[in-house]
């Protein structure tokens, strides 16, 4: 189907760097020394092989699609089925997308979207396809044609697309999309309509951490409704602006949204409450300057830590306590973020009462006799874990521990890596929290290799033979940290050689 392409590529020879390594282009090439002209048809001809790239991966994805048949998913009746699973790309099993995904080391969403795509673009529209892959056609006017011609029904694509090919290197993207459009309705006047009824059903609210304690709280509506909205939010940061509200608008508009969705002055709703787990080393809770803490799994400074906790009455002068309506759990880490234990203010309680149970004498700190009284909880007999080892497995993992994976711990089963039926413990050095898909993905599908590691490092391993690790959020990685040196040998005696 490939046959006689290629990407044509200039070989220039590129010596060793500076530091010894291998040298970047940017140093192997004479840019400095480059007329304004050549930098110009430079990055061009970077944007050409971008597109032809773009037909290469595409090429890529379909054809490994292609030994990922639908054939080997689990068949109706058997177990690990799923009905309301399909593939992006027709034919491929409904697991190409996450092996895609850790082959690109990227999310299920953003393979599921660039399996879709190169399909529609290799399969429906050829045409666009070999004219990436020839260079006249840029990435980003291609994807154009994917975006709009993609959902459409069979036959409509491979209409339009060579109509309006011959012009779209000349139109702006905007232009470029309102032809095809106009196009698709000419060839099929419903087409509009069956679109945005189905751009309704996938209306969708997300949540992006976008750092330094922030967040983006995205939702998708119809245009008239999302427009409503807006001009609702405006009108009434705009009127706080009025009254003197010093704020900036954007700050105005972001209170103004929380302040219509949790409503705190509505107590006719039913009550919700919001559970927040905060992992954070002891020395955060003192004075002065800690390590930094967790909150959701977003790195925060010790000083909002300490501020939170505040917030959560679960620092009062009474010592520490649940917040109100809700529940306290301590975890306790080593120096690299290692979870050893779980407890809930109770047991903290009872454990300061009681010491370690060995040592009675030692109740109260009156004598310390160093045994440990709070770890990870033992394995136990039979299939099911108990409540101690859930909640500590979910403390550790947070969410699905598959790479790319951003499930919530809520969404996940707690999973023998090693299967229990082939020997595996129920222990919590052999579980770890997989979202449903993941799960089903590791028990049934052929060629892929789980291994969990000391502290619940997890390594996934594709039927291509990529491999992936996944960490608990907050362990550190070890490994790149320089090794301490060696003792001396010992002196040696004076009728010993010395040593080689």
């Amino acid at each position: 189907m490939f046959e006689g392409w290629g990407v044509d590529l200039t070989v220039v020879p590129r010596g060793p760097a500076a530091g010894g390594g291998p040298a970047r282009l940017a140093e192997a090439l004479p840019l400095a020394s480059m007329p304004d002209a050549e930098l110009s048809l430079e990055l061009e001809r970077v944007q050409q092989l971008k597109a032809a790239l773009a037909a290469y991966e595409a090429a890529l994805v379909v054809t490994l699609a292609g030994q990922r048949p639908e054939a080997d998913d689990p068949r109706s009746g058997e177990p690990g089925h799923s009905a309301s699973s399909s593939s992006p790309v027709p034919g491929a099993s409904e697991f190409f997308v996450e092996e895609l995904a850790v082959v690109c080391n990227t999310s299920s969403v953003a393979a599921d979207r660039l399996a879709g795509d190169s399909w529609i673009l290799v399969e429906r529209l050829p045409c666009v396809w070999a004219a990436m892959a020839d260079e006249t056609l840029d990435r980003p006017r291609g994807q154009v044609f994917v975006d709009v011609l993609g959902p459409t029904a069979d036959g409509v694509a491979e209409q339009v697309a060579p109509r309006v090919l011959p012009s779209a290197p000349g139109l702006s993207l905007r232009r470029l999309r309102a032809a095809l459009t106009r196009e698709v309705l000419a060839v099929d006047a419903d087409a509009s309509e069956v679109r945005r009824a189905e751009a309704e059903r996938a209306a969708q609210v997300r949540l992006y951490p976008t750092g330094d304690g922030m967040a983006e709280f995205s939702t998708e509506l119809p245009a008239p409704l999302a427009a409503a909205c807006w001009s609702t939010v405006d009108q009434l940061a705009q009127m706080a602006k009025a009254d003197g509200d010093p704020r900036p608008i954007g700050q105005l508009r972001a209170g103004v949204v929380a302040d219509l969705i949790l409503r705190p002055w509505d107590t006719t709703r039913p009550p919700v409450t919001a559970h927040l787990t905060v992992v954070s080393p002891l020395a955060s809770l003192g004075p002065g300057a800690g390590p930094p803490g967790e909150v959701a799994g977003q790195p925060i400074t010790a000083a909002h830590v300490r501020e939170l906790l505040v917030q959560l009455d679960a620092l009062c002068p009474g010592g520490l306590q649940a917040p109100a309506g809700g529940s306290l759990e301590v975890a306790v880490t080593d120096g690299s973020g290692a979870l050893l234990a779980t407890a809930g203010r109770g047991e903290l309680a009872r454990i300061a009462r009681q010491s370690c149970g060995e040592h009675p004498e030692a109740a109260g700190g009156t004598a310390g006799c160093g045994c440990p009284v709070l770890g990870p909880p033992p394995a136990v007999d039979g299939y099911t874990p108990n409540a101690a080892q859930r909640r500590f497995q979910r403390q550790r993992d947070r969410g699905c521990r598959h790479p790319g994976c951003g499930q919530p711990v809520g969404r996940t089963d707690l999973d023998h890596v090693t299967a229990y039926g082939d020997g595996g413990p129920t222990d919590c050095s052999n579980l770890c929290c997989l979202c449903r898909r993941h799960h089903r993905l590791k028990t049934f599908v052929r060629g892929w290799r789980f291994v969990l590691t000391e502290h619940g490092v997890l390594r996934v391993t594709t039927p291509g033979g990529i491999t992936r690790t996944t960490r608990p959020p907050g362990l550190r990685d070890l490994t790149g940290q320089p090794a301490r040196p060696a003792p001396p040998p010992p002196p040696a005696g004076p009728d010993e050689p010395p040593p080689f």
